[in-house]
Formats: C-alpha cells, structure tokens, sequence
C-alpha cells in the first residue's frame, strides 16, 4: 500500500531525528559540567566572595573625636519684626494746612515739628479770653473793695445783713468767674499749640497722606502721616505648646533671643525676652512670644519676616559629636566608631538632642572616640577604613589630632546614608 505525502511537505527521514536529539543530550550534559567546575573553582582557590573583598578593601572616611563641650540648647519659631510704637499722626484742631515740614522717609526725634496749620483763629480766641480775664478782674477787684466798705459799715450799724451777704456773693461770684476766663485762657492756648503738628515719638515718617494748602480736620481718619518707631524693635514669634514646661523653667533667669533673616543665614539682632502670651491658640496649639531686639543698624524693619531663636539654656560639658556622624537604622541611632586596629565599629547611641552642628550623646560612646562624620554610606561593621582628614584636626594616616583644616560642618552636612545594624 503507497502512503501518500501532503502537497507542499517534505518529510524527515527519521535517522536525521535521531541524530538532532543526540547533539541537544550532549550539549546539555556539557553546560551541567562546565557549571559544576566553575562552582568547585570559586569555592576552593579562585577569586575571594565580593563581601570579603570589600571588608579588607579600605574605604576613606573622615572623622572626628567625641568630646566634651558647652552648648547651647535653642528653640526656633517663625515670626515677625514688630515696631514697638506706630503713631498715625493726626491733626488736632481744623484749619487748612499752611506748611508741611518733613521729606517722607525722614528719621525724626520727638517733639520735632512736622507740618503747621494756620495759627491765626486760634490766636483771635486766645486774645478774647485773656481780654474777658482782664474785664471780670477789674470787676472782682471792684466787688473786693465793696465787701471790704460794707464790712466797714456793718460793724457800725449802717448796713444790714443782707446787704453784706450780697456784697460778699458777688465778689466770690467774680473770683470764679476769673477763675473760668483763665481755664477759658489755657484752653486757647492749646488750641494754638495744637497748630504746630510735632512728632510724639523718635522714629521714621511714612508716606505723606495730606498735601499742604488742604484744610484739615481732627476726625480725618488718615492723618498727616504715620511715624514708626524703629529702635528697639519687638520680634514676635510662635512655638509649640510642648516647649511651654521648658521655658517657664528658664524664664526667671531670663531668656535671650536671636533674630535671624527668613533663610537663617544673616544675623540681624540679639535681645530679650519679655513676653510670654498668656493663652495657646485653639487653632495652631502654640503660644506666642515677644522678645525687644536694639536696631541702630535699622537691620530689623518693621513687618519682616524672620528666624527667631530662644536661647533656652546652655548645656556645660555635654558630651557630644558632629550631627553629621548619627545615623538611623531600624533599631535606633547609631555611630561608626573607629578602633585601634583601624576597623569601623558600630556602636548605638542616644541622642539626647540635636543644636546646630552637634549632636549631644546621653550614652553610646566616650569621650575621645573617633566617630566617623563622612563616608558611612560605604561602611559595614568590620570594614577597614582609611583616614583621609579629620574634622578635629586629625591627619589622614595616622588620625592623630593637630594637623587637619577641616571645619566641623565641612563636607559632612546632611550625609545620612550608610549601612544600617
């Protein structure tokens, strides 16, 4: 029986199938060989594990030595510098406004004259009081000699009673009445000082709200201009609730303040603290604080936004570190400590607080150990390190203290990176 082939088909003889499943057998048992002897060769005299040739690879790092130092502890809120006087300076008297005395931005001192408003009414009714002062003493002076001549008359029994009781009315009747005309008197001298508008404090003038020639009145509610008080000047500023047991401790001995620019880097003044505001605010949970900072330099003005830092205390011979060399791990802050044998030991430490650059340590680590500042992103514990500088002065072979430049915040700031415990 002829078997027939599909059209457009070539059929394999079936020794061609056989020899093809041979090649692949072999090539797989070849590949599984050439895998078991590279793994024997690694594990026995080929090449080291990637992990112990980088803990005996030594890794630069910088370091510096944990020591005992004075620091000072602040809090830091945002706030505003505040004038401590703004006075709108305000006519007193109506009348059109004859000279204006002052450029606008002019630093004036109290009492100086601003601006003058017509005088003379004022003087027309200064003159009609003093001249009914001087009519109505002629008039008492009269009623005087009178009472004195009815006296006189009564002791002898040619005047009655009545007639010295009215006598004596009428010249006490006239004393008041003198007594009204100089009050009447000091009242228009008033008005008429009230014509030359003076500056009530030392300060600074503002824009000018009124142009001279205008008639002005006592309830204009723009006034002349605004006069601001520039030194002292007062930095109000917030901090959380949680720091109010703390600074009640403090204040009696009297807590110091740091106004700083926005960006913290410009210190503008140092002052006082004088207020501490007696409620929190419902809304934010925080209380506010006014310190008085001095501004000869005019460095502070008024409504800038600034930095404020509450010295709160000063902690003496606190053990502490560069900021930059505490790390965190899952199980809490650490440090890599170096030890004598030139290795990196990671040692769990307890921040006590973080001032600035330095890192205040309750337990962990002593005095005089070396703890590394920069490079701890490469560090395992265990790992060799070499000594390239030191932020306390130590050199880069030996670390021995006295011979590097490096500041304590140079090239360390804001390294958090490293192994973790």
């Amino acid at each position: 029986m002829t078997s027939e082939v599909a059209p457009g088909r070539i059929e394999q003889p079936k020794s061609t199938r056989w020899i093809l499943g041979g090649v692949f057998v072999l090539a797989l048992g070849g590949a599984i060989i050439f895998a078991r002897e590279r793994k024997a060769t690694v594990g026995g005299t080929g090449a080291p594990p990637a992990d112990s040739a980088a803990l005996a690879r030594p890794i630069p790092v910088v370091v510096a030595r944990a020591s005992k130092r004075d620091v000072p502890v602040f809090l830091d809120g945002l706030g505003n510098a505040v004038p401590l006087v703004t006075v709108t300076v305000r006519p007193q008297v109506d009348g059109p406004l004859t000279s204006i005395l002052f450029e606008e931005g002019q630093h004036v001192k109290k009492g100086d004259l601003l601006a003058r408003i017509d005088p003379r009414p004022f003087a027309i009714q200064l003159h009609q009081t003093q001249a009914a002062l001087a009519r109505d003493q002629a008039l008492a002076k009269n009623a005087k000699v009178n009472l004195t001549r009815y006296t006189a008359l009564h002791e002898q029994g040619l005047a009655t009673q009545e007639q010295l009781d009215d006598q004596r009315a009428t010249a006490d009747q006239l004393a008041g009445t003198i007594k009204a005309d100089e009050a009447q008197i000091e009242n228009a001298q008033l008005q008429l000082a009230y014509t030359e508008v003076r500056s009530p404090v030392d300060g600074v003038t503002g824009v000018r709200q009124v142009d001279q020639g205008n008639v002005v009145h006592a309830s204009d509610a723009n006034g002349i201009v605004v006069v601001t008080q520039l030194d002292p000047m007062a930095i109000v500023f917030t901090l959380p609730q949680d720091n109010l047991p703390q600074i009640n401790r403090e204040i009696a001995n009297g807590l110091q303040i740091e106004a700083y620019s926005r960006d913290g880097d410009r210190l503008l003044g140092r002052g006082k603290l004088t207020l501490v505001d007696n409620q929190v605010s419902l809304t934010t949970a925080t209380v506010r604080l006014k310190g008085v900072v001095p501004n000869p330099d005019k460095a502070l003005w008024p409504n800038e936004f600034v930095r404020a830092r509450l010295l709160l205390a000063t902690r003496s011979g606190a053990l502490s570190v560069p900021a930059p060399a505490v790390q965190r791990g899952p199980q809490g802050t650490f440090v890599y400590v170096i030890t004598p044998d030139q290795t990196a030991a990671l040692r769990p430490v307890e921040v006590e607080t973080v001032q600035d650059q330095w890192a205040v340590i309750e337990k962990g680590i002593q005095d005089g150990d070396q703890v590394v500042v920069e490079g701890q992103n490469q560090l395992k514990p265990g790992s060799k390190v070499a000594l390239r500088s030191s932020v306390t002065g130590g050199s880069g072979g030996t670390g021995a203290p006295g011979s590097g430049t490096d500041s304590p915040s140079s090239g360390s700031k804001g390294k958090r990176g490293g192994a973790q415990p």
